[in-house]
C-alpha cells in the first residue's frame, strides 16, 4: 500500500477504510450482502484480521471499521458462535457491542463485553486491543479513574503509542462524557513531550484542541465569538504549527488512520484562519473525508468541500484567511 503516492484530485467522499485497499475491498463485498452472519461474511472478516497479524495499529483500524460497518448485523454473533475460543472472534464481538454502545449511549451487556475482552487477552496476551476496547467500555459505563488508569497501563504497555487507546482516554476525560477540561489539559500536558512527532497517536493534542474549539462554538454567545483565539498562542498554536510543517509531507505518517488525522489538521488550520496553509493537506487527502470534525456544523462532505475550495482560493491569492 502506497500512502499519499498520488496528488490526483478526487471528488470528496467519506471512505471509512481511508487508504486501506484491502479493507475497502472487504467492506465492498459485505455491503452487497445481507449481513445476516452467513459463513461467507464471517470468513471475509476473519481472514482480513488474521492477515493483519500483530500489526497492532492496522489491526485496531480494521477492527473498528469492520465492527462499526457490521454492528447491526449478525456477523459478530455468528463468528463467536462458530469459534467461541477465538481471540479475534471475542474481540470483534466486544468491539461490535462497543460500537453500538457509543452510538446509543448505553451498552446492552457491559459485563459480557468485559468478560470477552479478558478472555481474548488470555488467549492472545500480547494484543493491546482487548484493553483498548475496555477503555471504550469505561467511557460508556463511567468506571472510576483508578480502574481506567489500570486498563490504560495494560493497553499502552503492549503498544506504547496506540492511537485508539489515546483517543479513548481523551474521550473518557472530556467534559462531554463526564470528565473535565482540566483533566483533558492534564492528560495532554503529560503526554505532549513524550509522543514522537510521527507516532500513531501524534494527533491527540490537536484532537483535544479541535474538540475544545467546537465546544466553545456550541456554547454560543461570547464564547463562540472568541473561539478562534484558541489558535493564537501557547501550546495549541505551537502544536498546530508543528503539524502544519510536518504531517502532510510524503511518508511522514505511516499509521493506518493517518488520513483521519490529516482531516483534523485541515479543519484546525481552516478554523485558525489559515486556509492557504491547509491547501497541501487537502492535496494529500485527495478527497478522503472523515465525518468528524467536519460534521460539527453541517454535512461533512459539503463542509470539507467548502473549506477545500477556500484553501485553493487562499493559495492562489497568497492569503490564509478562513
Amino acid at each position: 500500500m502506497s500512502l499519499f503516492s498520488s496528488r490526483t484530485s478526487r471528488r470528496p467522499r467519506i471512505s471509512p477504510a481511508l487508504d486501506d485497499a484491502e479493507l475497502a475491498r472487504v467492506l465492498g463485498k459485505l455491503s452487497k450482502r445481507s449481513g445476516s452472519g452467513k459463513p461467507a461474511d464471517v470468513a471475509l472478516v476473519a481472514a482480513l484480521l488474521e492477515e493483519t497479524g500483530d500489526d497492532w495499529d492496522r489491526r485496531s483500524h480494521r477492527m473498528a471499521v469492520l465492527a462499526e460497518a457490521t454492528a447491526d448485523t449478525g456477523v459478530a454473533a455468528a463468528w463467536l458462535t462458530r469459534e467461541p475460543d477465538s481471540a479475534d472472534a471475542l474481540v470483534f464481538h466486544a468491539r461490535s457491542g462497543l460500537a453500538r454502545g457509543l452510538r446509543d449511549g448505553r451498552l446492552e451487556d457491559a459485563g459480557e463485553l468485559v468478560s470477552q475482552c479478558r478472555r481474548a487477552s488470555e488467549l492472545n496476551p500480547e494484543d493491546p486491543l482487548p484493553w483498548v476496547v475496555l477503555l471504550g467500555v469505561s467511557r460508556v459505563e463511567r468506571y472510576g479513574r483508578n480502574d481506567v488508569n489500570a486498563v490504560w497501563r495494560e493497553a499502552t504497555g503492549r503498544d506504547r503509542w496506540h492511537r485508539e487507546a489515546y483517543l479513548q482516554m481523551l474521550a473518557y476525560l472530556s467534559p462531554e462524557e463526564g470528565g473535565s477540561s482540566a483533566s483533558v489539559l492534564d492528560f495532554v500536558d503529560v503526554v505532549r513531550t513524550r509522543i514522537p512527532a510521527n507516532a500513531p497517536c501524534a494527533a491527540v493534542e490537536l484532537t483535544a484542541a479541535v474538540r475544545q474549539y467546537q465546544g466553545l462554538l456550541a456554547q454560543g454567545g461570547v464564547r463562540a465569538m472568541t473561539a478562534g483565539q484558541l489558535w493564537e498562542g501557547g501550546q495549541v498554536a505551537a502544536a498546530l504549527e508543528q503539524a502544519a510543517a510536518l504531517w502532510a509531507k510524503p511518508g511522514f505518517f505511516q499509521h493506518a488512520a493517518a488520513q483521519a488525522d490529516l482531516n483534523v489538521l485541515a479543519y484546525a488550520l481552516c478554523a485558525a484562519g489559515r486556509a492557504a496553509d491547509a491547501h497541501p493537506v487537502f492535496q494529500t487527502l485527495q478527497g478522503t473525508v472523515t465525518p468528524w470534525p467536519w460534521n460539527g456544523d453541517g454535512p461533512a462532505v459539503q463542509r470539507f468541500e467548502q473549506h477545500q475550495d477556500k484553501a485553493e482560493r487562499g493559495r492562489q491569492g497568497g492569503v490564509g484567511g478562513a
